[in-house]
């Protein structure tokens, strides 16, 4: 009998943690991640492997991976042909989006991307800078740099493009933001092998639908109290954060059981109405997935 095996590659450095957190929140424990490339996974199906973003959808496209998570900035880097199962909107701090911003000094005297002709400018994304360039009509200088990028201006380059989240960190090292290549969410990506095989792309397929359940239960908690029914229209009406409740008699006469999912930031305003409409036993928990 053939042995099923789905090989997934997933992202090291700054996104490895919130990948790994993403993924036990989807139902797989990966463990070994600080010692090896190689993590164990409790899937008997499914092997990891720990790359670089930067690679990862090159050996997607390879074959070497059936599939990964990677931004779709590296994807556009590296101009891999390869197919996107499922956006996966996080990143290393928040669910915001990552930028590849053009960057100069604050005491530069470049203002807009034209300014930047014939000047020198350092990134690691090489082809995302250089595409951007050719559109703008701006011949400039683009050369690889292997880290530390925002402390070569103005020393040794005249402007960087860089990758942020925040910010904070461009704003620490007295640096201007000039325009914005391109913005990135993480991505599921499956190589086409991968995609036309049929036990393959069911197992894609599942995966996906439990890292996008896992995602969109993040900012959720489940919420559930008791009620005398004769309450239950005051309640609804003044409060439309809970939707539509589930709501079941109880065995008591006169009393239901609310449960329904809310956004965990609106629980601690409405918790202090919940009990002056007359609710009790109010309970919140946790969710791991929700799924549409």
């Amino acid at each position: 009998m053939e042995e099923h095996i789905l090989t997934v590659g997933l992202p090291s450095g700054s996104l490895m943690e919130p990948t790994i957190s993403l993924f036990a929140k989807a139902g797989f424990s990966i463990s070994g991640s600080n010692r090896s490339y190689r993590p164990s996974v409790d899937d008997p199906e499914m092997r990891i492997r720990l790359l670089r973003a930067q690679e990862i959808s090159r050996y997607v496209e390879h074959g070497y991976l059936d599939c990964g998570i990677t931004g779709r900035d590296w994807v556009e880097e590296n101009q891999s042909d390869i197919f996107e199962v499922a956006g996966m909107a996080y990143s290393k701090v928040s669910s915001s989006p990552t930028r590849w911003v053009l960057v100069v000094p604050e005491d530069s005297p470049i203002r807009t991307v034209k300014d930047l002709e014939g000047k020198r400018v350092a990134t690691e994304a090489v082809g995302i800078t250089k595409r951007f360039f050719e559109r703008a009509g701006v011949n400039a200088e683009v050369e690889f740099s292997w880290g530390a990028t925002e402390v070569k201006v103005p020393d040794l380059v005249d402007a960087i493009v860089d990758i942020t989240e925040t910010g904070s960190s461009l704003r620490a090292n007295k640096l201007r933001i000039v325009d914005t290549l391109m913005e990135s969410y993480p991505a599921l990506f499956a190589a086409h092998g991968a995609w036309k095989d049929p036990w393959k792309r069911r197992k894609i397929e599942t995966l996906a639908l439990l890292l996008k359940g896992a995602l969109a239960a993040r900012d959720l908690v489940g919420l559930k109290m008791n009620l005398p029914e004769k309450s239950l229209k005051n309640l609804l009406e003044a409060l439309p954060a809970l939707r539509n409740p589930t709501v079941s008699p109880l065995a008591q006469p006169g009393w239901v059981a609310i449960e329904t999912v809310i956004e965990e930031k609106v629980v601690r305003e409405i918790v202090p109405q919940l009990k002056t409409l007359g609710a009790e036993g109010i309970i919140e928990y946790p969710l791991n997935k929700v799924v549409y």
